[in-house]
């Protein structure tokens, strides 16, 4: 359970930094961006002080340390699992290189971690196999193994097959077969970073300066303002966005957000 927390609270601090478009390390400004994003889902959720005290005994002193159940599930879902038990059993860390692909999923046998390390499949195309069990008998930690490896995986994201299109519905784009015949859809290539990250922001009422600025961005057309969370184009009107100021983000979102009409 200790390496499940540890790899969950780690996969929710780098997507949430990827979210912010941040290059450095800030974790409060990250873990408080995260709570906000929480809050938003759940109606409540830990401070950002506390995701703080998790990811440092956890990933920057690897020691054990307790989550709660419903921040555990509500983590999973962050980064793209129905809960915990589905982000223990399905939790998979991807790296693409070229034309090879490295995939290690980390089950829920809690018991026998390291054996099932021992029997993790690395599918290679045209690269040597890793030898997992090989590593470890060399006198490798379970622990060791883990970090090393997510260390140099970067985070999955939204998995995209061959003949994969997307289309907007609305408030975030989804996944489809390029074959989708459904006149509703705009069909679009997949992309994988506008899947996970470009969204509405359907609850503009949650939206401040202080977590709004520098990751929100806006369109203002046709008597009607909209909040989005990534640079872009908005999809239902071809509009460009702008970074949402202070102005913006005061005057129609938060306590004005039920009042999108712009009376200038």
């Amino acid at each position: 359970m200790f390496e499940k927390r540890k790899l969950l609270i780690k996969a929710a601090y780098e997507t949430a930094k990827k979210e912010l478009k941040l290059e450095t390390d800030v974790y409060s400004t990250v873990f408080d961006f995260l709570s906000q994003k929480l809050e938003e889902k759940f109606g409540s959720s830990k401070d950002g002080r506390t995701f703080v005290r998790y990811y440092k005994r956890l990933v920057k002193k690897n020691e054990d340390y307790p989550i709660d159940a419903i921040t555990l599930d509500q983590l999973s879902w962050y980064v793209g699992h129905d809960n915990f038990k589905d982000f223990s059993e399905n939790y998979t860390i991807r790296k693409d290189h070229g034309e090879t692909q490295i995939e290690m999923r980390i089950g829920n046998d809690e018991d026998s971690l390291s054996e099932r390390l021992s029997k993790i499949i690395i599918n290679i195309t045209n690269a040597p196999v890793f030898n997992i069990p090989q590593m470890a008998k060399n006198g490798m930690g379970i622990g060791a193994l883990i970090l090393i490896l997510f260390a140099g995986f970067s985070y999955g994201g939204n998995g995209v097959k061959e003949n994969q299109c997307m289309y907007w519905d609305g408030d975030e784009y989804k996944l489809t077969s390029c074959d989708d015949k459904n006149p509703k859809h705009q069909l679009l290539p997949a992309d994988t970073v506008k899947l996970k990250y470009f969204k509405k922001i359907t609850r503009p009422d949650t939206l401040t300066v202080e977590n709004g600025l520098g990751s929100s961005w806006y369109t203002k057309y046709d008597n009607v303002v909209e909040f989005f969370t990534m640079d872009g184009i908005n999809p239902d009107n071809g509009k460009s966005l702008k970074n949402a100021t202070s102005h913006m983000i005061t005057k129609y979102a938060g306590k004005n957000s039920e009042s999108f009409l712009i009376k200038e």
